[in-house]
């Protein structure tokens, strides 16, 4: 028989990890490594997706791989994103789902409430994208004014359906906040005037007839083509709230196809788009 002195030791090192681990850890993540691989597929490479995948939220990041997995996008656009959550949900689609993607941050803060890890080093929290093709000059900006958490945007340029495209990933602060929003807006969309082809994926916290997106619809228009700053029109929600927060900007592309997917894995919805080429080509 062991003694007391042994289990307490033991239940010690058990608690420790615990605490290392944080409280992002994949509750599936065991689980997961019992799966059998998926056959290799392919990704599309003319469709982006943005996600705001909700932090802290005890999800796991095998399920979260897999709704990803699911429409197999070229580029992901991730908000309130802990990188320790994305390393693992690149992992699952790489080992589970046989899509490998490339991977570069936008971090705002670190946060042990969001993302885990221990007091003296906490997860790094704010945007990610991810990319099946690689990524080249990335801009990670915080915005000068952040609201109740602080917010930025993110950029790289990749290659989206065989063509060059500058990709910006944003979060603008928390509702409510509706003139720091549009100070956030003016920043961005200062950067995104700057090039013809642009895609702008984020969470704008905004619905599309708000003020503060004013200056982003002058630049660019969201892939659901019902949807307008005015008349609303018929804008599909992309929150549990039945309000549309999240969308996918273009300018200079044309959209295809636009699809919004609820999630059991997040408040905010999966919203994911097929691109055209040029918009002036007309294809």
């Amino acid at each position: 028989m062991f003694g007391r002195g042994p289990r307490l030791f033991a239940g010690a090192v058990i608690v420790a990890c615990m605490v290392l681990v944080g409280p992002s850890a994949p509750s599936g993540a065991l689980f997961a490594r019992s799966q059998p691989v998926e056959a290799v597929r392919d990704v599309v490479p003319n469709r982006v997706m943005t996600w705001n995948i909700c932090n802290p939220c005890e999800v796991s990041n095998v399920d979260r791989a897999a709704e990803i997995a699911a429409y197999a996008p070229q580029v992901i656009g991730l908000q309130e994103a802990c990188v320790r959550d994305v390393e693992r949900i690149r992992e699952y689609l790489r080992s589970l789902h046989g899509l490998v993607y490339h991977v570069e941050y936008g971090t705002v803060l670190r946060s042990w409430g969001r993302c885990g890890g221990v007091p003296w080093s906490p997860g790094a929290y704010g945007q990610a994208v991810l990319s099946a093709a690689p990524m080249t000059d990335r801009v990670s900006m915080e915005y000068p004014d952040g609201g109740s958490e602080d917010r930025g945007y993110m950029a790289v340029t990749t290659t989206v359906g065989g063509q060059p495209a500058r990709v910006f990933n944003t979060h603008l602060a928390h509702r409510r906040q509706e003139a720091v929003r549009a100070r956030q807006v003016g920043v961005l969309a200062a950067d995104v005037a700057r090039h013809d082809r642009a895609i702008v994926l984020g969470d704008f916290n905004a619905v599309p007839d708000t003020s503060e997106l004013a200056r982003m619809w002058a630049l660019a228009a969201d892939t659901d083509t019902q949807c307008h700053p005015s008349p609303v029109g018929a804008c599909e929600p992309t929150t549990d709230w039945q309000t549309k927060f999240d969308y996918v900007f273009l300018r200079g592309i044309a959209p295809l196809e636009h699809r919004v997917r609820p999630s059991p894995y997040s408040d905010h919805h999966l919203v994911y788009a097929d691109l055209g080429r040029n918009e002036d080509a007309g294809s």
